[in-house]
């Protein structure tokens, strides 16, 4: 498999941990943002739309990150990152939803730039904009964490699931942003968890091969 993506893109990010804790291999083939390769040609033969990430499984082209989620669960079911039961699943994917519908759209790269380039917003009103909607999302979702008894030592249970591979790389995103998270203290007991894990390690903006080196 190959997975087109950015080494700071959540997207990609999520993907990442998804691929890992399935413990399939792929190869990482990099579309730079910064650059805008994304709008080149070549990369919109792979997806018209012009966002990563893709995931390349032979002849098959798979894109948006929670399709691709939920083609990986049914495809290879072992290390399951839903569970059995059907309110469980409905809960870790409106978790999920919670932060790749919710938080992660309005801060992404492509609205950041338009405020930048487009409505000459300054970096202070485009942090304080990424503040303002991170925060309204966690703590939405830390209310949750907090009276949730299905919560274990991750978003669901004792296992990692979609909500942790959504979680984790949102709140990589608010460090970026300096989003002050103490007063999500389940959003990152858990998060701190989860990096404890190789799979989550691994996929780590900072490792991958297309991250700035020191």
């Amino acid at each position: 498999m190959k997975l087109y993506g950015y080494f700071r893109s959540s997207t990609s990010y999520r993907t990442r941990i998804a691929l890992n804790l399935k413990g399939l291999d792929y190869d990482n083939i990099t579309v730079n943002l910064a650059q805008d390769e994304q709008l080149e040609k070549a990369f919109q033969s792979i997806n018209p739309q012009g966002l990563v990430p893709v995931l390349q499984a032979d002849d098959l082209l798979l894109y948006q990150s929670p399709a691709i989620l939920e083609w990986l669960e049914e495809v290879y079911p072992e290390n399951p990152l839903l569970p059995k039961d059907p309110a469980g699943r409905m809960h870790v994917r409106a978790m999920s939803a919670m932060i790749g519908c919710d938080i992660h759209p309005i801060n992404n790269r492509r609205i950041l730039q338009y405020l930048r380039h487009e409505l000459s917003v300054d970096e202070k009103e485009v942090m304080a904009w990424c503040n303002r909607w991170m925060s309204e999302g966690f703590a939405a979702l830390e209310k949750r964490l907090a009276t949730d008894k299905t919560r274990g030592k991750f978003c669901y249970g004792d296992s990692p699931t979609f909500a942790d591979c959504y979680l984790v790389p949102q709140v990589s995103s608010a460090h970026r942003f300096k989003v002050d998270l103490s007063a999500y203290p389940n959003i990152v007991d858990i998060d701190t968890h989860c990096r404890t894990l190789k799979a989550f390690a691994d996929a780590d903006p900072t490792v991958q091969p297309d991250a700035p080196k020191a």
